[in-house]
């Protein structure tokens, strides 16, 4: 089968399995996704769903809120309906699956960049959606939203390099900031904004401050991912020089340095009151 075809074939099936639920949300039924992704057993499919839970956990984000447990009735011999365990799959669960699935499979590749692609495409609404925004208010929610997202993809990318622990990790993330804030680490960086050591520096961020990580968090996922760069050192190099880029990008447009900008308000306060908007509405 030719490749344009088989991709084809491949989008088609994961868009044809794509469910939603009784409140509009998308999702994927693991078993279904199993299958799309030729895994003749369900149970061989487990370790790599676990996989692809270690990553969402690394990310920092909540595994329930990607991977929820559900149960589904399937057909056995002559008609009868047997009920199984299963797992209903966010998008990114399913992106998460595919980057930890086997990569010798066409199918896996082609998911991969399936995945990728309908991520991107859901980037540039969420920008035009950005652009209709008019209140700091609603500009900090949307990037501290947008940076959870890909931190935790950036968390994904790094792991792939070789930065596997927390502590390699948090010295990732230290690397970053470094570039960006001129030398300052996440603990010099809590001093300059006379922030707790329990508080999150990316809560107290406003607009202009979020956008400037955001893009740095965007651009050494992608450098990363196209340069396939391997080893704790050169993912740690490669976040320093993308941050001092960003930051060089920032003096020469005559913006203010990260680490001058004022420290806002715990955008927890924020995300409170919006909850309370919606629960109301």
């Amino acid at each position: 089968m030719a490749k344009t075809k088989l991709t084809k074939t491949v989008n088609s099936i994961f868009e044809q399995i794509r469910r939603i639920d009784e409140k509009g949300n998308e999702y994927w039924s693991a078993r279904e996704f199993a299958k799309a992704l030729e895994y003749v057993e369900y149970r061989n499919f487990i370790p790599t769903i676990n996989r692809a839970k270690e990553a969402c956990l690394n990310s920092g984000l909540t595994i329930t809120d990607h991977f929820v447990d559900i149960n589904e009735m399937i057909i056995v011999g002559k008609g009868a309906e047997r009920q199984v365990d299963s797992i209903k799959l966010s998008r990114y669960a399913c992106y998460l699956i595919v980057q930890n699935a086997d990569p010798s499979k066409e199918v896996i590749a082609l998911g991969q960049t399936y995945f990728a692609v309908q991520t991107r495409m859901q980037e540039i609404k969420r920008m035009q959606e950005y652009n209709a925004l008019t209140s700091e208010n609603e500009k900090r929610l949307f990037l501290r939203n947008e940076l959870r997202r890909h931190n935790s993809q950036l968390a994904d990318t790094a792991h792939n390099a070789g930065v596997i622990d927390a502590i390699d990790y948090a010295i990732f993330q230290n690397f970053g900031y470094k570039g960006l804030y001129g030398g300052l680490d996440a603990k010099a960086i809590h001093g300059k904004k006379q922030l707790k050591k329990s508080q999150n520096i990316l809560d107290h961020m406003g607009s202009t401050e979020l956008a400037a990580n955001l893009f740095r968090a965007t651009q050494t996922e992608e450098k990363l991912r196209r340069e396939n760069i391997k080893g704790k050192q050169k993912a740690n190099q490669t976040h320093y020089e993308v941050g001092t880029k960003v930051r060089k990008t920032i003096k020469d447009l005559g913006g203010t340095m990260p680490e001058d900008l004022p420290t806002a308000e715990s955008i927890k306060k924020l995300e409170q009151k919006e909850k309370k908007k919606l629960n109301k509405g």
